[in-house]
């Protein structure tokens, strides 16, 4: 055997990559599990590797070194899987959160009003209505009185409203997290919404952009916005301005407005009781307000008190004995019958200055005393004798000589009907229409005393009937007009024209529609009240036309005037020979006629009843030098009533208006004709009528009505006036 030579034979030597991987070995862990298609290794091979890995350790130990080593690294693995998985997903959620939130204020900030908006709003302009004395009538649109600086209210004022409604306002910035967890556990221990959390900017941001509705959205938006009223707004400016837009119930906005609607006064001079009162309005203004539940605000009021003790805005002793001490001067809101006024105003106001933005006073000729007595008249009247009548409703309006509406009822009760009577309904007049069928008949030459006969009358078909189904033969015309008598005013009706008729009842200032038939004489076409009585008016005035009006000057409430009415060209309507013939024959009517109820004592007056169709309309418009009146009484749905006549209810009516609306007036005389109406005209109509009537007293004076007479043997044909309009109608020989 050869020097060194090892047994097993001759080893050659290996250079490159074989020889870098001669020692390399594979033990089973390096192996891949399942390697079913590999070749299978031959038990020699195997042998020969267990032999060699048995030099290096044993088995045993090995195994169970690694499955220690093998089972820390899993722990170990798992443990910090778990804390980074949960540090993972945590950042996720949180990424998600912060973008959700934005989204929403993104969403909601994108639903907001439009940014040029996110100012301070103007106050929606109102109307002031004031009567003749510079009294406040009736006030619409919302009632918020002048913008009060905070510096000028009692320090207790503003107090009270931090103590109840937001204890922490000077220290949150728009919302405070603390009231609402405060809120938010008394409404769950509540089972209820029993408290709320919003503080007194999130309170103005909603009054001022938003609307009322219950939503997250809104809410939301609330929040957004009171956010950006504490960044724009010092602390005392939102409380300023909380105090003069906030809501205290009866239609007031702001301290001022609700201090005068509920104590009479300026917010500058409420007691600590009143002011607790005000703040304590704001939870439930319209469930809280004074003049609806007293008891309920000076509970609430007591709660207040208490709070501002708590909070030291006030000594207890003061608490004490502010309890129970506010001087409540509750001024009734809406139910006058003034507000008739005010809602015809309010008509033509556009027409007056065009489209409101500012707030406004509006002078009226409205005379506060003579709108209560007319009020009472109407109401008092329907109160008695509604029921005995069946009538349910009534209207009056009063005006002077020359248009200047002083008083105006629409109805008997606003609060449950805003229907105008006076202005919006037309109703027929009847008989109150018949002194403009006598007054064509003057302007075509007739006087006073012109005969014409009283009989059963036929017109194709129509037979019109007198009230009393009595006729009196021949009669004047003062006779005729005084005794409301039909078959004469048909008769002169179709003698001057219905055409002339109407025109006459326009050209004094009658504006509605009026049908030119034989029927018109009787007043079948229907007019309003205020229309008709304008135009008796010039029947007072001397024969110069009118235009019924009641408002006199319009200016904002810093002064600035906006309208005046300037004198109207008044045009002569009626020759002043003929208002003299028509207030001598009106004035009979009061004195021997339908309306003989009528009375002013030591006042000349003059009118004319009337009474429609089936009792259906009962009207009277009476007048003096001073005051032209009209009264109507029926039913809105056009019932007949029973009975009721012009020369009942509303002759009463206007004589209690017209006595106490005359009361420490100089007497003064109505208009009359100059010098008479002449021989000529009496010879002209005593040849026109047979047989001729004894004379009388004076035209001036009127005549009396003879005794009745039936006359029931109808005229012939071809005798005097009845003839002739047979002729006309039927084609007679003329």
């Amino acid at each position: 055997m050869a020097w060194g030579k090892k047994k097993g034979g001759r080893k050659e030597p290996l250079f490159g990559l074989p020889a870098a991987l001669a020692d390399l070995r594979l033990t089973a862990a390096d192996r891949i599990p399942g390697g079913e298609d590999k070749p299978k290794k031959s038990a020699k091979s195997s042998s020969k590797r267990k032999s060699e890995d048995a030099g290096d350790e044993p088995p045993r130990e090995r195994k169970a070194q690694a499955s220690r080593s093998g089972a820390k690294r899993r722990a170990k693995s798992r443990g910090g899987f778990g804390l980074g998985r949960l540090v993972y997903w945590g950042a996720v959620l949180s990424l998600w959160g912060v973008i959700a939130v934005i989204g929403v204020v993104i969403y909601i900030g994108a639903h907001l009003p439009p940014i040029q908006s996110l100012e301070i709003p103007k106050r929606p302009p109102t109307i002031q209505i004031v009567g003749i004395d510079g009294s406040v009538l009736a006030q619409r649109g919302e009632m918020a009185g002048a913008n009060v600086a905070l510096k000028d209210l009692p320090p207790y004022l503003p107090k009270a409203f931090i103590a109840i409604e937001d204890r922490r306002f000077y220290s949150h910035y728009g919302i405070d997290p603390v009231g609402i967890l405060r809120a938010l556990v008394t409404n769950v221990l509540h089972r209820g919404v029993s408290q709320g959390g919003s503080t007194l900017t999130q309170q103005l941001a909603k009054n001022l952009f938003l609307t009322q509705e219950r939503t997250m959205q809104r809410k939301l938006q609330e929040v957004e916005l009171a956010i950006w009223l504490e960044r724009k707004h010092s602390k005392d400016e939102i409380l300023e301005l909380y105090l003069n837009r906030v809501y205290f119930g009866s239609g007031a906005y702001g301290v001022e407005a609700a201090a005068q609607r509920y104590f009479g006064k300026s917010a500058k001079n409420v007691t600590i009781a009143e002011a607790a009162m005000l703040a304590g309005l704001v939870k439930s203004p319209s469930r809280l307000a004074p003049n609806r539940n007293p008891e309920g605000a000076e509970a609430r009021a007591q709660i207040v008190l208490a709070a501002m003790a708590d909070a030291k805005f006030i000594t207890e002793a003061q608490a004490k004995a502010s309890t129970g001490h506010a001087s409540y001067n509750v001024k009734p809101v809406g139910a006058g019958t003034v507000n008739y006024v005010a809602d015809w105003i309010g008509e033509v106001l556009d027409d007056l200055v065009g489209q409101i933005d500012d707030s406004i006073k509006v002078e009226t000729t409205i005379d506060p005393k003579l709108q209560s007595v007319a009020e009472a008249a109407i109401i008092d009247e329907l109160a008695a004798k509604s029921v005995k009548f069946n009538v349910s409703q009534g209207a009056l309006v009063a005006m002077t000589p020359d248009g200047a509406v002083r008083a105006m009822v629409g109805g008997r009760n606003y609060s449950e009907s805003q229907y105008n009577r006076a202005v919006t309904a037309k109703r027929q007049p009847g008989s109150s229409f018949k002194p403009f069928v006598y007054l064509t008949a003057l302007e075509q030459g007739l006087t006073p005393d012109t005969m014409r006969q009283d009989a059963p009358i036929e017109v194709k078909g129509w037979r019109p009937e007198n009230y009393t189904h009595e006729y009196f033969g021949s009669v004047t015309l003062t006779q005729a007009l005084a005794m409301s008598l039909n078959t004469v005013a048909i008769r002169l009706g179709l003698e001057v024209g219905p055409k002339n008729v109407v025109r006459t009842a326009h050209r004094l200032g009658i504006s509605s529609k009026l049908e030119p038939n034989a029927s018109i004489a009787l007043g079948t076409s229907e007019v309003s009240v205020v229309e008709l009585v304008g135009a008796y008016a010039p029947f007072a005035n001397g024969g110069l036309a009118v235009t019924p009006h009641v408002v006199t000057r319009i200016k904002t409430l810093g002064g600035k005037l906006l309208y005046m009415r300037q004198p109207e060209e008044r045009n002569q309507v009626i020759d002043a020979r003929y208002v003299g013939m028509m207030n001598a024959m009106m004035r009979e009517t009061l004195i021997s006629g339908t309306a003989k109820k009528a009375e002013i004592p030591g006042w000349p007056a003059a009118g004319k009843t009337g009474t429609s169709q089936d009792y259906r309309d009962a009207w009277f418009i009476g007048y003096t030098a001073n005051l032209v009146t009209g009264v109507w009484l029926g039913n809105d749905d056009n019932s007949p009533t029973k009975k009721a006549t012009g020369g009942g209810l509303p002759v009463e009516v206007w004589t209690r208006f017209m006595k106490t609306a005359h009361e420490g007036v100089p007497v003064a005389a109505l208009p009359s004709t100059p010098g008479g109406w002449g021989l000529s005209n009496l010879a002209q109509a005593a040849s026109q009528v047979s047989p001729p009537t004894p004379a009388g007293p004076p035209a001036n004076a009127g005549y009396r009505p003879p005794p009745p007479t039936r006359a029931n043997v109808r005229p012939e044909a071809a005798a005097g006036l009845d003839g002739w309009l047979m002729d006309r109608l039927f084609g007679g020989n003329r």
